[in-house]
């Protein structure tokens, strides 16, 4: 039986964030009724929710218990942070960056891009004063929290976030980077992120969640976004928490006529990490790629819950999700894809493949295909598998012993999903992290 009225949910939702304006000459936004009215709903509905147990059908792989046992206060102070500090995490060829400090947004470290070149990258706070009808449009309408209880909790905080907006018709150059950075132990941050691409637009945005410290913390995240018809979106998903910090997070997205979404996450650290992607093809003619990488080790769990939703004809999918589990970890896979009635000539292909490194490690894979149209062309598969032993021996003649042979195969496999990311810089740190995790080298 599941446990209404949780502690740890109780405690979660006990302090909450004040609306207040983002500069004490603000004018009180038009929004805050409302936003105060949806923030009541879901302190009173998170309050009756359960925390999800092994006795859920979507949580049975993944033990939540380390988690609940675990106190998290809210973050009292705003922290400050030093511009040096983001070196490691600067990505050049970003045009705007959105730096989020514990959760704190903080416009020192931003590069904010206004509106009025065909883009709008800046805090919500703000945008409650100039976004009024777009955010009361948009905010909340693609990520139910009605029915899930990190939702629902992250939404009773709902005050601050990222609001990305690229205009109908306008290309965007470069990235958008979103550089969530934690600094402090033994606290609960709730990062909020909406994305809106209006009509024919072209978007790509970095979505990074950080550690400066090696403490337990919980960062519990929701993703909202919007594809217009013809519009392109790009959403790169790092996720590099320290390996004591628990990372719960859901990406909600809207796929209009003729769009296309294309999303690359990156699962690295965080001692428990669960993503929850969602997906609906709500158009004619779109298209949709999820690429995923889970690379793990010691007592780590990655676990991933993907949902693609194909409501209407000619929709496509494609998704290639990869874990690699070492030491004693446990990486979890479950995609879902769903083919409505009258969703004819669907053409989806969901994949994962895992590599396990050692004896204790674990890997659950449940690829799902429920087809309720006849005219379809759907594929699902998984394969879970140790280094194929030809493979190693072949590297031995060429001079690498036994270990540096493993570990160079281990990259080659994490690195096909790291080479679809669209930003170069991006690559080659992600590539150096994953060779330094894998213990591997290059091959002169």
């Amino acid at each position: 039986m599941n446990d209404v009225g949780h502690p740890f949910l109780r405690g979660l939702l006990a302090r909450r964030s004040p609306l207040t304006p983002t500069t004490p000459t603000a004018p009180t936004a038009p929004s805050v009724s409302w936003l105060l009215a949806l923030r009541a709903e879901a302190l009173e509905r998170g309050s009756t929710l359960a925390v999800p147990t092994t006795r859920d059908e979507d949580w049975r792989f993944t033990d939540l218990v380390p988690l609940t046992r675990t106190g998290f206060g809210p973050v009292t102070a705003a922290p400050s942070l030093g511009a040096d500090a983001l070196a490691p995490f600067h990505i050049p060829e970003a045009g705007a960056r959105l730096v989020f400090v514990d959760g704190c947004f903080s416009a020192p470290l931003s590069v904010i891009a206004a509106q009025g070149g065909g883009l709008f990258a800046g805090s919500l706070a703000a945008a409650f004063h100039t976004h009024d009808e777009l955010l009361h449009t948009h905010l909340t309408r693609l990520a139910d929290f009605r029915d899930d209880a990190f939702m629902a909790v992250n939404t009773a905080h709902l005050h601050d976030g990222a609001l990305i907006v690229a205009e109908a018709g306008h290309a965007v150059p470069q990235p958008v980077h979103v550089l969530h950075i934690s600094t402090l132990a033994d606290v609960a941050i709730h990062p909020r992120l909406l994305v809106v691409a209006y009509r024919d637009s072209d978007l790509t945005v970095i979505e990074d969640h950080v550690s400066l410290h090696h403490g337990a913390c919980l960062s519990n995240a929701v993703s909202e976004i919007a594809v217009a018809a013809g519009a392109r979106v790009r959403h790169i998903k790092l996720q590099r928490a320290g390996k004591a910090a628990f990372h719960v997070a859901t990406t909600t997205t809207h796929v209009e006529r003729d769009a296309r979404y294309h999303a690359v996450g990156i699962a690295l650290g965080a001692r428990l990490s669960r993503e929850n992607l969602h997906v609906v093809q709500a158009g004619t003619g779109t298209d949709c790629q999820l690429d995923g990488l889970a690379l793990i080790g010691g007592r780590q769990i990655a676990d991933t819950h993907s949902f693609v939703d194909h409501a209407l004809p000619d929709g496509t999918s494609c998704q290639l999700h990869k874990c690699i589990a070492a030491g004693a970890a446990h990486a979890v896979f479950n995609g879902r894809v769903l083919v409505r009635e009258g969703a004819q000539r669907t053409n989806s292909a969901q994949q994962c493949r895992s590599l396990l490194l050692s004896g204790k490690a674990h890997i659950d894979a449940k690829p799902q295909l429920e087809i309720f149209a006849d005219d379809v062309k759907c594929s699902h598969g998984a394969a879970i598998g140790q280094l194929e032993a030809d493979e190693v021996f072949y590297l031995r003649t060429r001079g690498l012993d036994e270990v540096a042979a493993r570990n160079i195969l281990t990259y080659a496999f994490a690195a096909e999903i790291v080479g679809r990311i669209p930003v170069r810089s991006v690559v080659e740190r992600l590539r150096a992290e994953v060779l330094q995790q894998t213990g591997a080298r290059e091959i002169a």
